[in-house]
């Protein structure tokens, strides 16, 4: 069962996903609060973990991280045991920046970022197949990103946000 928030807490959270920079008082006179209400409302959705953190989103392309690849993960034999074992395995490898387990033909989906061709084929043969349970993997390179976006779409929870 969500959270329930109101259609003043959802105008928060969408001036907060789009800049975690805004001050308390910025985002009170947005939706019409004074700064107290409205700091306490921002606490108790970080305290119910709709807030789960803040963060600065960086421009992985000017840093020289502008190959980006998707790849799909098939282990061996995947029971419960050895989906727990690739997943904390995952979660030590940076290069990973997203990983899910999905249902069809493949077991995870791997979103892979590093410098260029040569640095993801190093990460692949010496640190992700070095994982034994992996039976089959293919690599998706990105050649454009037409769409990122860190936002939810909370205009689905509330009529309060308008569809951008």
């Amino acid at each position: 069962m969500p959270e329930q928030i109101d259609g003043i807490d959802a105008k928060i959270l969408h001036l907060i996903q789009s800049n975690a920079a805004l001050s308390v008082a910025d985002i009170a006179d947005k939706v019409g609060l004074s700064s107290s209400p409205c700091w306490r409302r921002i606490k108790r959705m970080e305290e119910i973990g709709i807030i789960k953190q803040r963060v600065t989103i960086l421009d992985r392309t000017k840093l020289g991280l502008d190959f980006e690849v998707f790849v799909a993960v098939k282990l061996a034999l995947p029971n419960r045991t050895n989906m727990e074992k690739f997943e904390k395995a995952v979660a030590r490898m940076p290069e990973i920046v997203q990983c899910a387990s999905v249902t069809g033909a493949v077991d995870f989906m791997l979103r892979v970022v590093t410098k260029n061709m040569h640095s993801y084929e190093d990460f692949l043969r010496e640190v992700l197949l070095s994982i034994d349970l992996i039976s089959d993997v293919q690599s998706r390179i990105v050649l454009r990103q037409t769409k990122e976006s860190y936002s939810i779409p909370l205009n689905l929870i509330s009529n309060a946000v308008p569809r951008l």
